[in-house]
């Protein structure tokens, strides 16, 4: 065993990633574990950013608790613009930010057209597709089969469970899973189902990020869940000062 996996384990990141299978109309979230090298597979049939966050609250499930941080490259459900708020201070989709916030890790990204940064997942995608994906419809293919988002599912999860993970990882020279139950002692708690973002939060992102003078610019691109309208009544008068100036469309806000 090397000396960096004799030493404490240091489970501060989980490295995200799309990998896309575009003959079969499938996309698969693929999560690892920076320090145990454990690694979690979900097929699905789109990339929005509610199927990401239920992939990472699958993914948390699967490893037992959620890390301090996980890195991102540039996937738009992620990050909305760099820089936007200074060097560094990057403008987060504001429901994933949430969400973040929600399950008490902060978020990572690559830097441009640096993404080997996650280069953990990134070499375990390659391992999934060549080692998994393509032998899969093979064999399905040869039994007269379709590789669906079902049977997709079905089959990663067990070669996760009797391959990927119990195999001898070539640069910690141990099984993933054995690395996890280690990690798995400082990772954060999972948390309860993530609900949306509250519109009292969604209010506070509007007073600290946006301006009156381009406010109709910008709130067309706001995010704002589905929700019973009644919900938002207490915060109209909030929003009218906020964003509207005194006086705006010749007469009262609101009657």
């Amino acid at each position: 065993m090397s000396l960096l996996y004799a030493l404490k384990p240091n489970p501060q990141q989980m490295q995200v990633d799309w990998v896309e299978f575009p003959k079969d109309n499938l996309s698969a979230f693929v999560a690892t574990m920076g320090y145990s090298r454990a690694s979690y597979v979900e097929y699905v049939n789109n990339e929005k950013i509610e199927t990401l966050i239920g992939c990472h609250m699958n993914a948390f499930a699967y490893f037992g608790g959620v890390p301090k941080e996980c890195l991102y490259d540039n996937m738009k459900t992620v990050i909305l613009s760099r820089n936007d708020y200074g060097k560094g201070d990057h403008r987060f989709n504001p429901l994933f930010a949430d969400f973040a916030k929600h399950c008490g890790f902060s978020i990572k990204v690559c830097k441009p057209y640096r993404a080997k940064t996650k280069g953990k997942v990134e070499r375990f995608n390659h391992y999934l597709r060549y080692n998994f994906h393509n032998g899969l419809r093979v064999r399905l293919s040869m039994k007269h089969y379709t590789l669906t988002l079902d049977n997709a599912n079905a089959e990663v999860l067990k070669w996760l469970d009797n391959t990927a993970n119990k195999r001898i990882h070539q640069t910690t020279l141990q099984m993933p899973f054995e690395l996890l139950a280690q990690e798995q002692l400082q990772l954060l708690p999972v948390p309860k189902a993530y609900q949306g973002i509250h519109p009292k939060a969604l209010i506070e992102s509007v007073a600290k990020k946006y301006s009156p003078i381009n406010s109709h610019k910008d709130l067309e691109k706001l995010y704002i869940p589905n929700r019973d309208i009644q919900c938002y009544d207490e915060f109209i008068p909030m929003v009218a000062n906020i964003i509207l100036p005194v006086g705006f469309y010749g007469g009262a806000l609101w009657s």
